[in-house]
């Protein structure tokens, strides 16, 4: 076996049982009947192929590869922490360039009146780290493609996108350097999302799940377009200007007045960001401002006057505030319109899509979780065919098929895995003494795999004094916890006091001594609990509890704060008021030390079971749905480095570089210049993440929108919504999905055992295979047999 020259020959033998003369000649094979020095160097390959089968099957990584002695170290040196977290850092490194690079994002402020010339990096020096960074890649690619084979390669899409990608890349980096970085677009900066796709196999399948969902998401999207347009052309011939109008038609002229505009309102209107309610805060803002701006009162003006008259930039940046209200104002059947639009829109079509995503990417995701898990099944099964294949001692029987325990305890050693999990397997293992191991019973073992680990916690320090035993069982007991919840409420209950009363006094005129003393007191009892739960527990029994070391963490940091204060500022006096010394004044430290309070009051959730079940699934999703917030950096990537291409200085700074004069009746109440919007912009990467965000979260939305249309032109609408699109609708919904899938099985009560996470008795994290590992359907014997026999680097004959 491993000669190049039979790597194409199938994995299993014509039959089990087979002699040696059923192997071709000239390769080497692993058999259980032969013995001899050979079989001594055959014996540890065999194991070596076990190991990384095992590997395979925990890491969910595909078996597909070379399995020669000399491929297994270079496959087995690729997946270690050294190299990974090599590529880690490279992927990161090429994707924080976009913040340092030009444009630079190195400036105090993104606000156009206020920001500084940025400091731009001299041609050559961005590049040459990119270049490092490419050139890392270019050996990663190369290592995959010979571990999996070029007939391998060829048929692997990612592999082919890969390396297409690093072609295009390193043909713009050298075009850029000719160009002494002075060329217009670098085409290279939007494929550099794609190096973090490709890294990362769990958003490769979310990225496979999206696609095979975009056609159900479709069908509701062409609902909502149908919709958007009847609605339009309603809207437009319910709000036209009629023969017996005696007074302009406010409505028509500010948001039915053309097509493009109708369309824009209601698709404003559809994600609640223009709800009446804008245009009475924005009016509360401006004040006497806005009515010397829009001018003369409307019913001021002739018929004659207003339908020829087009509303100018700056007003329409107020009316599109409040679609309904003028109309409403005017005839009260009006608001039949709006209400039945968005009830249809919002309230049955966008939940509608929010439905279908999460029943269909489930589905998908289910198929994606199948094929991991039948990865797992398929290493095991493979490891065990290799294993069974390990050539026996004198005198073994060629019948008797199964594994060895000791040479599968050999196996599990060199294994690279979680200790525990290990440790779990092994004694199972054990507990089968000289019996081989059947198919059966060993795929059986790596359901450890699948369970949850209970942290286990040092026993706690035995005291041979009946008072210290008395102390040692009040201080550990989880009612001294509960009385350190208590005290620590109050803490923040006499914070929240002296905020209240000091919320109009200047720094300068508060009186701190009352809370200085206040924060002394609470900090020494905050020390003493530390001290006493260490006595109760232990030192190691204490650092055993993550809750504990958060606490213990920020009550050092109090007690040094706390002792800083005193030294420089002396102890707690009435009308203490002393000058500024040091880096901070009292006043400074003394919000420091509350800050810190406030945010140890967070010791309460994990005595709190409904609050621990909902923080314990945020943390989950954190720790282990990383591939959704994947998604989402390529996409912001993507659209921000699009944006920075096409309205890079569009936004331009007021005459003067200052802000506009409140008696300035240019700006309309409600626009992009009257709100002071100047630091949404697409200047530079980091204004760019923080304008998509904005947009994103569609607060005020419309007030971007129609500043872009103003700037740069209505074609800008398409890149906005477009944004929108992705982002707040098919993302959001998504994350909406797994999020909501989560909390239905973390609430299951069959689930209800098993430990919660940040439970103060076990640390337990679930991930998406395990969440849900129930509902999966176990692969069957057929389908891991042909799966094997068609492997393509590796032969086994019995």
């Amino acid at each position: 076996m491993s000669e190049p020259q039979a790597e194409s020959e199938p994995l299993l033998g014509p039959a089990r049982g087979g002699s040696g003369r059923d192997c071709p000649q000239g390769l080497l094979a692993c058999s259980n009947v032969q013995i001899g020095p050979g079989a001594t160097a055959r014996q540890d390959l065999c194991i070596d192929q076990a190991v990384v089968f095992i590997e395979d099957a925990v890491q969910y990584r595909s078996i597909f590869h070379r399995m020669d002695a000399r491929s297994m170290w270079l496959y087995r040196w690729y997946y270690s922490n050294l190299c990974q977290r090599t590529l880690s850092f490279t992927i990161f490194l090429i994707l924080f360039l976009a913040f340092i690079e030009t444009p630079s994002s190195l400036t105090w402020t993104a606000d156009v009146r206020y920001r500084s010339l940025p400091w731009e990096p001299p041609c050559g020096l961005m590049e040459g780290v990119e270049l490092l960074c490419l050139l890392v890649f270019v050996a990663d690619i190369s290592v995959k493609g010979y571990l999996v084979g070029w007939s391998q390669f060829q048929k692997n899409l990612w592999l082919l996108a890969y390396l297409t990608v690093l072609v295009v890349s390193l043909v713009d980096w050298t075009v850029s350097l000719s160009l002494l970085c002075q060329e217009l677009l670098r085409m290279r900066r939007l494929l550099r999302p794609f190096f973090l796709l490709q890294n990362s196999s769990m958003m490769k399948k979310t990225l496979k799940c999206i696609r095979w969902s975009l056609p159900d998401m479709a069908s509701v999207g062409l609902l909502l377009a149908i919709h958007l347009c009847i609605f339009t052309m309603f809207g437009m011939l319910l709000f036209t200007v009629g023969e017996k109008d005696t007074e302009p038609n406010r409505e028509r002229l500010a948001y039915f007045r053309s097509l493009p505009e109708s369309l824009t309102s209601l698709l404003v209107l559809l994600t609640t960001a223009n709800n009446p309610d804008a245009e009475s805060e924005w009016c509360s803002l401006c004040g006497d401002k806005w009515r010397r701006s829009v001018a003369p009162p409307v019913a001021s003006l002739g018929p004659s006057h207003f339908p020829r008259r087009r509303p100018g930039p700056a007003e329409r940046g107020f009316f599109f505030a409040s679609v309904m209200i003028p109309a409403y104002s005017k005839n009260r059947a009006y608001a039949i319109f709006f209400v039945v639009f968005t009830l249809i829109g919002s309230l049955f079509l966008m939940n509608l899509l929010t439905a279908i995503i999460y029943n269909q990417f489930r589905g998908y995701l289910m198929k994606s979780l199948q094929t991991s898990l039948f990865r797992r099944r398929l290493g095991t099964r493979a490891a065990y065919e290799v294993l069974s294949s390990v050539p026996g001692q004198a005198g073994a029987t060629p019948e008797a098929i199964g594994v060895r325990p000791q040479n599968f305890l050999q196996v599990l050693q060199k294994v690279q895995m979680s200790s525990s999990h290990k440790q779990a397997i092994m004694e199972k293992v054990r507990s089968y003494n000289n019996v081989l191991l059947s198919a059966d019973e060993f795929q059986k073992l790596f359901d450890e795999l699948d369970k949850s680990v209970i942290k286990e916690h040092p026993p706690r320090p035995q005291y041979q004094s009946p008072f210290l035993q008395t102390a040692q069982f009040l201080f550990g007991h989880h009612y001294f916890d509960y009385m350190g919840n208590v005290i620590a409420l109050g803490n923040l209950a006499s914070i929240c006091v002296f905020l209240v009363q000091d919320a109009d006094v200047l720094p300068g005129n508060r009186d701190d001594f009352v809370l200085g003393i206040l924060d002394c007191i609470f900090i020494l009892y905050y020390v003493l609990e530390l001290l006493l739960k260490v006595f109760a527990l232990g030192p190691w029994g204490y650092l055993s509890y993550p809750s504990n070391v958060c606490d213990g963490l920020l009550t050092s940091i109090l007690l040094v704060l706390e002792i800083s204060t005193l030294a420089v500022y002396s102890f707690p006096h009435p009308r203490w008021k002393p000058e500024m010394l040091g880096l901070l004044s009292l006043w400074d430290m003394t919000r420091l030390v509350n800050m810190l309070i406030v945010f140890r009051f967070l010791r309460i959730i994990p005595n709190m079971k409904p609050m621990a079940m909902v923080v314990s699934t945020v943390l989950g999703l954190i720790q282990n749905l990383r591939a959704f917030g994947g998604i989402l950096v390529v996409v912001y990537y993507v659209f921000a480095i699009a944006g920075i291409s096409l309205f890079r200085g569009t936004i331009v700074a007021p005459f003067g570089n200052g802000s506009l004069a409140p008696a300035n009746g240019s700006a309309s109440c409600g626009s992009f210049e009257q709100l002071e919007y100047w630091a949404n912009n697409f200047d530079d990467f980091a204004a760019a993440l923080v304008t998509l965000w904005n947009v994103m979260v569609v607060n005020n939305w419309q007030v971007i929108l129609d500043a872009y249309e103003r700037y740069v032109g209505p074609w800008s609408k398409i890149y906005f919504v477009l944004w929108w699109l992705v982002s707040s609708v098919i993302w959001v919904n998504l994350f909406l999905a797994l999020l909501l899938e989560n909390f239905l099985h973390r609430w299951d009560p069959q689930n209800h055992e098993q430990p919660l996470a940040g439970n103060l008795e076990a640390a337990y994290q679930m991930s998406e295979e395990l969440m849900f590992r129930d509902i999966l359907e176990e692969p069957r014997e057929e389908e891991l047999t042909e799966k094997l026999r068609r492997h393509p680097h590796l032969w086994l004959c019995r």
